[in-house]
């Protein structure tokens, strides 16, 4: 099979091509057909090596092999035990701490986060949904508690994170208003902002307003900078772990007041990933939620891909498409 390889941090011309042996799933696991994953920011600082608290998750001294961690394709053959899929099984999903999904092939546990894929999405646009949509939902759900009636603010409202947290938030019936650039304003509107603010021209924290929540989905902020645009009770989430954030945390965990709150998404119980697939399934097939592509790349591409995100203005997802 062919596989995205990458053997030492660095810039995008670190990834090569190569062809490897094709996995062979146990009895326990399935093999799946990759048709898409994504080029994701975190793909990115995972290649680079950079935060280098990063290579906790990717080796200390030289990466993963294999990249990336989303997935969408179809099952070619199970493990005598498995039982929740068959062949011919169209799935979706995130292959978690394994990675390895940047290849044609990879084996998963039935216990995986993989779940079935909607059936009126491509491969590439549920592949994006795997890559954020994943991230927004329990952010607000969980750890944001968001409800109805609520005045949420989403900061890059036009990014991978952003284009799902708009359209969660108005799902579960806030009152929504979103940060972008200029060029990005019509996107969000469609995606159902009530209200939207350019930051180029407005510093949303000096409006006056406040809000119950504000996701900061790109990290370009701080809870220092948006403590006074928060309701008295109000909750910062963010992307990024950073050191003020993890102590507000630890500081007001228990208490009332204002909160700042990470969520390490990505490191979630399969089980509990799953779960949020179906979730999320049931909402694409009713056209509640729909996936926001960018653009789409070949495995040959790849490098043109990750050097495209790293502008740091993808709308949505990109896509890799493998076959």
């Amino acid at each position: 099979m062919k596989a995205i390889v990458c053997t030492k941090y660095g810039k995008p011309e670190v990834l090569q091509i190569k062809e490897m042996a094709k996995p062979i799933p146990t009895e326990n696991e399935v093999l799946v057909r990759i048709k898409a994953t994504v080029a994701a920011p975190a793909d990115c600082a995972f290649r680079k090596g950079e935060p280098v608290i990063s290579r906790l998750f990717t080796g200390l001294l030289k990466p993963k092999y294999i990249p990336g961690d989303t997935l969408s394709g179809s099952i070619e053959t199970i493990g005598k035990n498995v039982k929740t899929f068959k062949p011919g099984d169209e799935i979706y999903g995130s292959s978690g701490t394994k990675f390895s999904t940047n290849a044609e092939y990879i084996t998963l546990t039935e216990d995986a986060a993989i779940a079935v894929k909607p059936k009126n999405i491509s491969f590439g646009e549920a592949a994006g949904i795997s890559e954020r949509a994943l991230t927004a939902l329990p952010f607000l759900r969980d750890s944001g508690k968001i409800e109805k009636g609520q005045k949420v603010l989403i900061n890059g409202a036009s990014g991978g994170i952003g284009v799902y947290a708009v359209q969660l938030a108005k799902y579960f019936g806030a009152v929504v208003t979103c940060v972008c650039s200029t060029a990005n304003l019509e996107l969000v509107r469609q995606l159902g902002a009530d209200r939207v603010i350019d930051y180029t021209k407005v510093d949303f924290t000096k409006t006056g307003q406040t809000y119950d929540i504000i996701f900061d989905t790109v990290a370009k902020s701080s809870f220092a900078r948006c403590k006074s645009a928060l309701s008295p009770n109000g909750i910062y989430l963010t992307t990024f772990p950073a050191m003020s954030v993890m102590l507000r945390m630890f500081i007001t965990g228990g208490l009332g007041g204002k909160k700042a709150v990470f969520l390490a998404s990505g490191l979630r119980k399969p089980s509990e990933k799953k779960k949020d697939l179906d979730f999320l399934r049931e909402l694409i097939e009713k056209g509640i939620i729909k996936s926001v592509i960018d653009r789409e790349y070949s495995m040959e591409q790849v490098t043109e891909a990750h050097r495209y995100v790293e502008t740091g203005h993808k709308k949505g997802s990109v896509i890799i498409t493998i076959c």
